[in-house]
């Protein structure tokens, strides 16, 4: 790939660098053992239940989910990400419903589903109060929100607002997707749940096993030496229980 390479989410030209597929290849692993945790906690199995994914992506969460035993509806503001959710192969496709809808107002009925993963949403919303009142809202009484974020210290904006969208040779997210504001510390984050009925159960810290694998891969992955799907291999993401989230973290909440 010579030059610069193009910077764009949702995009269907293998050449292009698409930061969001990046961060779900890379975290996909992380995120359904951490699904897997939520569930022994509240006690629901997954065969017989409804699961909901908002900010689906290209699918590969929803399609995670679906092979857990969950139905799934996945929802994503992206027409174009929808498009390409629908069209991957799975054989856990027919138990997945898809729909572009943005987090804020999914259109979806009222206490329709025993858990609901939020992913991509939480650290870009400005309307984050809004996005938990309609989580609420679809999560039957006893049911689960599990989440990934960003929280906002030193080092998270170090990576998401500098190595992320601005440094040239890491970059992979288009200017803006992340701001200082939008970070939010997981006090910050349980103290909005509460307020629309949503107790926070716990948060975990989830890393990359070493950061520099990380950094060799991005700059592979921009300079066309590798592709997405050969990401998760040399970028090992962990589960740090108990451990202070200096970057991003995995949390979950019930719903009273």
């Amino acid at each position: 790939m010579a030059g610069a390479p193009r910077i764009e989410l949702d995009s269907r030209s293998p050449e292009t660098v698409d930061g969001r597929q990046i961060r779900a290849v890379a975290f996909q692993e992380a995120r359904l053992a951490y699904v897997r945790t939520a569930l022994t906690g509240v006690g629901l199995c997954a065969s017989g239940s409804r699961a909901l994914v908002v900010g689906n992506g290209r699918g590969l969460l929803a399609r995670g989910l679906a092979g857990l035993g969950f139905e799934v509806v996945a929802a994503d503001p992206s027409a174009t990400a929808t498009e390409l959710a629908r069209e991957a192969k799975g054989p856990d496709r027919p138990r997945i419903v898809h729909l572009t809808a943005p987090a804020e107002e999914l259109g979806l009925v009222d206490a329709s589903f025993d858990l609901a993963y939020y992913a991509d949403t939480f650290e870009i919303t400005s309307r984050l109060d809004r996005v938990l009142a309609e989580a609420a809202r679809v999560l039957r009484p006893g049911g689960v929100l599990v989440y990934d974020t960003v929280n906002r210290t030193p080092l998270s904006r170090l990576i998401y607002l500098g190595a992320f969208q601005r440094f040239p040779m890491t970059r992979i997210m288009p200017a803006g997707r992340y701001a200082a504001d939008r970070l939010r510390t997981p006090a910050e984050l349980a103290a909005a749940l509460d307020r629309y009925g949503l107790r926070q159960q716990d948060v975990c810290d989830f890393r990359p096993k070493d950061p520099r694998r990380l950094v060799r891969a991005i700059v592979a992955r921009r300079r066309g030496r590798i592709t997405d799907e050969q990401i998760p291999r040399l970028v090992e993401v962990v589960l740090a229980p108990g451990a202070r989230p200096l970057v991003t973290y995995l949390g979950y909440a019930r719903r009273r």
